[in-house]
């Protein structure tokens, strides 16, 4: 397929950021660095996980529920896993899927995979049947490693249309903690492995060297269908932590210390909980969930430098009696995300008079999937607040290497600064493109740039200023709800003819989604009835709210108005 560059737009950008960098570079807080961080050089991350091995053996890589797992230990099970992978016939850009929540074995399958040159597929733990059948078709993932209480999930998914898991891999939630409990009992349909026998293996150096290979398929949800598979290589994930060092003020000699409850799944998580620690030979203190009382123990124990977590995660700690009991000297790093409460400056000032003048709470980051996130940090801008009294959402400066515009929705030229438009990026982290999905790619990477669908605006200082997505995506407690993922999943449905989901306010969840619906005929279908149908078919976070309603009110080409069903979307709820 041919690709028509405008060169003409191309120009125009160039002009643009030739005004804009030196703005940003300005800008850009002291004690930062203007270019990626690399201590080791582009190396893949096998390869850090054994320079580490060699010249920090004895430092804690991972910590977990009372053990740690040296750089030493690490790297060994890594390449005894790679070791099993390869001897059941895993090659270079064979898929290998991890469903499981936060734990040792998902960091070690990541790396095993990507040892030998495998693509990592990371698969949401609280999927229900139709959401995984259709990750694993789509990704044609054929080695799965997963917990054993996952299993019978698994099980309805294997033997679908397009699944061709060939193997399993079965390990427990605490098999790697201190306790080492084995995982109970698997039996499926297919080969099952215990993760035990998988580490048997004996181990195998790095095959995969290329760092621009596909290395992952993270997906991400779209505003048309099902989620997609945003495919990054190895040179994406070591930028995305290299700029993130840099623009965090951090570089090889910076002692770095995470505590992660975040998903790992989520890309932020992985970032978070992987990738940085990699890149900079550090610790990651990893949580299966969060709990107050085991975060603050993980910073003192282990000295944490940062972690990242919602702003009730910090009213939280900030409400317990033994905070000031705590040593958290350490911790100077704390990064929020506004997914319900928003980071205000009164709660800066509550954590600041609670913890220190040494621990600036801040907001973590602008980015997205597509992107591998981390594309602009307001790190460093926290004086007077700025950052948090710059409306709507300031998010800083780009990271080192990453460029970003704002354009015309229609043309895709740059506006003056000040006036809003779409985000567009361009960095060596964004993907390559959708997996097997070349309209989509086509759609949104134009010209080497990655239209975000986000509208935002830049200031005179070349700051970015987020104003909210184009794609009526839904925040539920910080999880991404699309709205056409949720009407396709309910289309799913025999009583349901015609479906829009909206999104309406919630004091708790921030939002959650609204559904209406239209019966395939008159009582197919009722609102609690088609609430437990769908419980089954999509993660808890995404079943919405049911409406059932005759008609829907339409435009006059023959669009549903849901401008109009937000506003009864609210009414909906409050009526619950």
């Amino acid at each position: 397929m041919s690709i028509e560059i405008d060169t003409d737009r191309l120009t125009e950008l160039e002009t643009y950021l030739a005004d804009l960098r030196p703005r940003q570079a300005r800008a850009r807080p002291a004690g930062t660095s203007s270019e990626p961080v690399h201590p080791l050089g582009e190396l893949t991350l096998p390869e850090y996980v054994d320079h580490w091995a060699q010249h920090r053996p004895d430092r804690t890589a991972i910590a977990f529920e009372g053990r740690d797992l040296s750089w030493a230990e690490l790297a060994d099970r890594v390449a005894r896993l790679a070791g099993w992978l390869e001897s059941v016939g895993v090659r270079a850009g064979d898929r290998v899927a991890v469903f499981m929540p936060n734990a040792p074995q998902f960091v070690i399958t990541m790396l095993a995979s990507l040892r030998l040159g495998a693509v990592h597929v990371p698969v949401n733990p609280m999927f229900q049947t139709a959401e995984l059948v259709h990750e694993l078709a789509d990704s044609g993932a054929r080695v799965v490693v997963t917990f054993d209480m996952l299993a019978p999930m698994l099980a309805s998914a294997l033997g679908a249309d397009g699944v061709v898991v060939e193997r399993v891999v079965a390990t427990g939630p605490r098999e790697l903690a201190a306790d080492g409990t084995p995982p109970g009992p698997v039996d499926l349909a297919i080969p099952v492995t215990t993760w035990a026998e998988a580490q048997d293996a004996a181990p195998v150096p790095v095959r995969g060297r290329d760092l621009d290979a596909l290395a992952a398929l993270n997906y991400t949800g779209g505003t048309t269908g099902l989620p997609k598979g945003c495919e990054h290589t190895q040179r994406h994930m070591v930028y995305t932590a290299a700029s993130t060092a840099a623009g965090t003020g951090k570089d090889g000699e910076t002692r770095f210390v995470a505590v992660c409850f975040i998903p790992i799944f989520w890309i932020a998580g992985e970032n978070l909980a992987v990738l940085n620690p990699i890149l900079l030979g550090g610790t990651v203190v990893l949580l299966p969930r969060w709990e107050a009382g085991a975060a603050l123990d993980a910073i003192e124990t282990y000295g944490a430098t940062t972690m990242v977590g919602t702003v009730e995660n910090y009213l939280e700690l900030m409400d317990r009696s033994d905070l000031g009991e705590r040593d958290l000297s350490s911790f100077e790093d704390p990064m929020a995300v506004s997914f319900v409460r928003k980071l205000t400056p009164d709660v800066r000032a509550r954590w600041h008079d609670a913890v220190g003048a040494h621990s600036v709470l801040r907001e973590g980051a602008y980015g997205m999937t597509e992107t591998h996130t981390m594309d602009a940090t307001p790190y460093g801008m926290h004086l007077g607040d700025r950052d948090l009294r710059e409306e709507p959402v300031f998010c800083g400066v780009p990271v080192p290497g990453t460029d970003i515009a704002v354009v015309s929705f229609e043309t895709g030229r740059p506006l003056p600064l000040g006036e809003a438009g779409e985000i567009i990026v361009r960095s060596p982290s964004v993907m390559t493109g959708y997996w097997n999905k070349p309209e989509a790619t086509a759609a949104q990477l134009r010209d080497g740039w990655l239209h975000t669908g986000d509208n935002g605006r830049i200031d005179e200082a070349g700051c970015l200023h987020y104003l909210g997505r184009d794609k009526d995506m839904i925040k539920v407690k910080g999880m991404s709800v699309f709205p056409a993922e949720v009407e396709l999943l309910l289309c799913g449905h025999p009583g349901v003819r015609t479906v829009a989901v909206v999104a309406a306010a919630h004091p708790e969840k921030g939002q959650v989604p609204v559904a209406f619906v239209s019966p395939s005929a008159p009582g197919a279908v009722d609102p609690a009835g088609l609430e437990t149908w769908a419980r089954e078919q999509m993660a808890p976070y995404k079943v919405p709210v049911v409406a059932v309603v005759e008609e829907f009110p339409m435009t006059t080409t023959g669009k549903i108005r849901k401008v109009e069903l937000a506003e009864r979307a609210q009414q909906v709820l409050d009526a619950r």
